[in-house]
């Protein structure tokens, strides 16, 4: 085969991967599975071999297919059914190029993970902005990608927002390049701004430049029982009013979701003696030594108690009590990953003074869908982003269950569409969310994207099918426009 036979002269025997072996790697994300479609893995170790790739699978009219750490939830690193792709990984390269803590700007490669960027800020005494349970396997250039969401958006904002500089090689081989370190500079169209959150579709990103902060000097962790969401929402208002912007995280968790994170674990150690409906985890941060942060935080919790709106609370008095507390928010991601129960997983997000409605009706609406079925919720509050799982009637059959998902789905899609929100929230678009798309953006909307596409990848080369349902001979817009 010709394309094997290129790639291999192009990136040498380590860099092309065909046993199935080793392919299997390769075949999922956090959510979605193929069992074909893929014609050999690439793992170009430079910026020269990523070009050589994409020369060899254009010339060969192969789709490119990019991966970064294959924890994403909306199918965007795999190939269609039916199709034929080679998928690129760049777990190769993953070399941080520097750290700068007077500039604050860390430049690493795209195969370089989360975790590793943030020891190495860490290490300089800086702090990387985005963090988010897959930090361990996910890379930067994949966050980059799909604009990945975490855990303290509500104080740094999502992936995007860390971004300074972007090398990126296009579908004709052009690369745009190296990062840039600048905070300012108005030169034109922000072409790095597009290629973050493409999900591949429109480049491939080899390497980033990221900000930098100063790493804090001082936390406050706690778990409060609260009623409702509705208290919820006020104690977050109550607390940007006394902590400001050192909020750092505000999460929401059901009981139910909780409890099922202890079931899972086999094990039982809820944070207060008497079982509340409602938990908030907040945690604050600052990195003036100057700042009276315990006093602050102290003051916060103590008026809340006196108003009645915290029923009980658990404050870290050291680094293992805090990560036991931030143990009950991730463990539950955690369960819900591993557990074998059928659920449908859910990716919405509402203006943050909504989301009470939104769990409210959502409950409703899911009960009314499919009586007995169990509503998790867990999330980021603080942003909107509220992720409702969905877990099957305890004696339903699980096929009967998974041919009713998507209508309950579509039941809790409907709402957050209705709240002005969105359904896909921090995972992207993929191949799991296209249809959802065309209810999300405007005709017009859809077609400069079409446009966008085409632009980048006349010939559709990267990712085709990714965010537009398209083939190479109709514009992705007006593609999308035929799902509406």
């Amino acid at each position: 085969m010709n394309l094997l036979r290129d790639l291999r002269e192009a990136l040498g025997a380590a860099g092309v991967l065909t046993a199935e072996a080793d392919l299997r790697a390769y075949r999922a994300d956090s959510t979605h599975r193929t069992e074909g479609g893929i014609l050999a893995v690439v793992r170009p170790a430079d910026t020269a071999q990523v070009v050589h790739a994409i020369a060899a699978c254009r010339a060969s009219g192969a789709a490119l297919v990019v991966r970064g750490g294959g924890t994403g939830f909306a199918g965007g690193c795999l190939p269609l059914p039916g199709q034929q792709a080679v998928v690129m990984s760049l777990e190769r390269m993953n070399r941080i190029r520097c750290v700068d803590p007077v500039g604050n700007v860390l430049v690493a490669e795209a195969g370089c993970t989360l975790a590793r960027a943030q020891d190495a800020a860490r290490a300089q005494g800086r702090l990387l902005g985005l963090d988010h349970g897959g930090a361990g396997s996910s890379t930067l250039g994949g966050n980059i990608a799909t604009n990945a969401g975490g855990n303290n958006v509500v104080r740094y904002g999502m992936a995007r927002e860390q971004l300074l500089g972007i090398e990126a090689v296009l579908a004709d081989g052009a690369v745009i390049g190296p990062p840039a370190a600048l905070r300012k500079s108005n030169a034109g169209y922000e072409l790095q701004q597009l290629i973050a959150g493409s999900e591949g579709t429109l480049a491939v990103i080899t390497a980033v430049a990221l900000k930098l902060r100063p790493a804090p000097v001082d936390s406050a962790t706690a778990v409060l029982g609260v009623r409702t969401p509705q208290a919820a929402l006020a104690l977050f208002a109550a607390a940007q009013a006394v902590l400001g912007d050192t909020i750092s995280a505000f999460e929401l968790m059901s009981s139910e979701a909780v409890e099922f994170h202890f079931d899972h674990v086999g094990a039982r150690r809820p944070p207060f003696d008497a079982r509340v409906p409602w938990l908030v985890l907040l945690e604050a941060e600052s990195a003036s030594p100057y700042m009276d942060l315990p006093r602050a935080f102290d003051a916060l919790l103590a008026a809340q108690s006196i108003e009645g709106r915290v029923l009980d609370g658990s404050v870290a008095a050291s680094l293992a009590q805090r990560r036991s507390l931030w143990a009950l928010r991730e463990g539950i991601a955690i369960a819900m990953g591993e557990s074998r129960w059928p659920m449908v997983k859910t990716d919405t997000a509402v203006p943050v003074a909504r989301v009470p409605e939104f769990i409210e009706r959502t409950g409703v609406a899911a009960q009314a869908a499919m009586r007995g079925v169990r509503p998790m919720y867990f999330g980021h509050v603080g942003d909107g982003n509220i992720h409702l799982n969905l877990l099957a009637p305890p004696r339903m059959p699980h096929e009967e269950f998974r041919r009713r998902a998507p209508e309950l789905s579509g039941r809790i899609d409907e709402i957050a569409l209705m709240l002005e929100g969105t359904v896909s929230a921090e995972h992207g678009i993929g191949q799991g969310k296209r249809e959802a798309l065309g209810r999300m953006r405007s005709a017009r909307e859809l077609q400069l994207m079409g446009a966008i596409k085409d632009a980048f990848d006349p010939g559709h080369l990267l990712n085709p099918g990714k965010i537009f349902a398209c083939t190479p001979s109709r514009r992705p817009g007006d593609a999308a426009l035929e799902t509406r």
